[in-house]
């Protein structure tokens, strides 16, 4: 299993539901996990099915759903990097066929990057408060509100699923992309804006 890299046409697809929770599917979610785990700078706290090359509605995140979590602050600028996921929760969620159900009132600037687009990272308004549904990796259905971080990670691999890129969302927004160039002596990352 390898994370599907930009343009690949494989990002580009609309999924299709998931009809059965079965083993196959079980299996695959904790692939994905373990993949995403792999990743360390940037860390992984996401992977969606069209970013391993699959065309149904699923992905994995972190999506820990604690006081920590929602409150906790994403850097929202380039410079702000280091140590962003230090305090944040490690667990891992399975999510299928979800949907956002409604969006709140306040949103919040994300500095934004994703597996499937090295070393890109942009600055992407997103909801900060949502209210979601999907089925768990039991088939259970589950329906929540999401506040912070996890709604923040939930909507960046939802739009994955509709073959939605965080550039797109960029774009559309009129925001800036950065390029990663390295750390400084005290180890805090680099960027150059750049064009796309």
């Amino acid at each position: 299993m390898e994370v599907v890299k930009a343009p690949d046409a494989k990002l580009r697809v609309k999924t299709k539901p998931v009809k059965k929770v079965d083993q196959a599917l079980k299996n695959t979610l904790k692939e994905m996990i373990k993949l995403t785990k792999t990743f360390k700078d940037p860390e992984g706290v996401g992977l969606a099915a069209t970013q391993i090359g699959r065309n149904e509605s699923y992905f994995v995140g972190r999506l820990h759903d604690s006081k920590k979590s929602a409150s906790w602050r994403t850097p929202s600028k380039p410079g702000q990097r280091k140590d962003r996921w230090a305090g944040y929760d490690k667990e891992f969620s399975a999510i299928i066929n979800p949907k956002i159900l409604s969006y709140g009132k306040h949103t919040r600037t994300y500095f934004e990057g994703c597996l499937s687009i090295p070393d890109v990272w942009g600055q992407v308004k997103r909801y900060t408060n949502i209210k979601i549904s999907y089925q768990n990796s039991d088939g259970e259905q589950v329906t929540r509100t999401l506040k912070g971080i996890p709604a923040w990670i939930f909507q960046h691999e939802t739009d994955h699923l509709n073959g939605i890129l965080f550039s797109d969302r960029v774009l559309e927004q009129k925001g800036k992309f950065y390029r990663f160039t390295g750390k400084d002596k005290t180890g805090t990352d680099l960027f150059e804006e750049i064009t796309i």
